[in-house]
């Protein structure tokens, strides 16, 4: 009779924890809508920007802009963007892991430094050793154009003063509620990967300046692209996590009927043996 108690109360256990992943499960999947919104908000903008700059670049006398300037990397800087929380799966060890190996290809012949958005890498990293030059909590999951607007001058003002060569942005993209795919791809210096050449060759009367023009919009560009980061990280995160809580959900469903059918073999041998020890002790006294 014991085993059965012990079945039973795991049984219960079971249940309340299929209770709190199947609600998580539907939290998630409110916040990735809501971060799928803004995702698709933001993309309009984001291609108009890049066909306007394109524009622009194309048509400007001098290109030689600050912020396209390439130079030797000796001091690369990686802003990588994790979950503010666990229980998303392997959303967050995708990203360290993909860190890490970038971090040790480079630090041979470069200088490494860091920044984070969410606790869970800027955590991990911090117990290795490594000092973040930057730690933006409230970045994440709260995403707004301002904090990436900071997060953009930040990287901006150390790359112009030279105390940088280039920055390089670890994150997951989101691909759909069920796909997302870490990426590393470089921020600064803005290269023609961000400039697309598919634009009209019909020159525009500019004021002011093509040249000033060009400055303005490269600086929009790069607090756009923060901000799209963010985007893609915080709906990727909803998305990693419905899809843990759902096979979590799932899992606990499958042990409860294990669970379950073990709890009835068991309840049923008990009961065999005290019928067989009943009869047992009838015949005893018939004989």
């Amino acid at each position: 009779m014991q085993n059965l108690k012990a079945l039973r109360k795991r049984i219960v256990s079971v249940k309340k924890t299929q209770q709190i992943t199947k609600a998580m499960k539907m939290i998630a999947a409110v916040r990735l809508r809501r971060a799928q919104e803004q995702i698709f908000a933001a993309r309009p903008y984001s291609r108009a920007l890049r066909r306007v700059m394109s524009s622009v670049a194309m048509r400007a006398k001098s290109k030689d802009h600050p912020l396209l300037a390439r130079r030797p990397q000796k001091r690369i800087h990686l802003f990588v963007v994790s979950s503010h929380r666990g229980l998303c799966g392997s959303f967050n060890s995708n990203i360290i892991k993909t860190a890490l190996d970038f971090s040790q290809k480079q630090e041979k012949e470069a200088e490494i430094t860091w920044s984070f958005a969410g606790h869970k890498g800027h955590d991990f990293f911090q117990r290795r050793g490594v000092a973040a030059a930057n730690n933006f909590s409230t970045a994440v999951p709260d995403v707004n154009f301002s904090t990436a607007a900071e997060i953009s001058k930040i990287f901006e003002t150390a790359f112009l003063a030279e105390k940088i060569d280039a920055v390089y942005s670890i994150y997951n993209e989101f691909k759909s509620a069920m796909s997302q795919g870490v990426v590393c791809e470089p921020l600064l210096p803005i290269g023609s990967g961000h400039l697309p050449e598919d634009v009209s060759a019909v020159d525009y009367i500019c004021e002011p300046t093509k040249e000033e023009i060009l400055s303005d919009l490269l600086v929009k560009h790069l607090r756009v692209q923060v901000y799209q980061i963010l985007l893609e990280s915080v709906a990727s995160e909803h998305g990693a996590r419905m899809t843990a809580m759902d096979s979590a959900t799932n899992n606990a469903k499958e042990m409860i009927r294990s669970l379950t059918l073990q709890y009835n073999r068991t309840r049923q041998a008990s009961i065999t043996k005290e019928l067989i020890e009943i009869v047992s002790g009838a015949e005893a006294l018939r004989g």
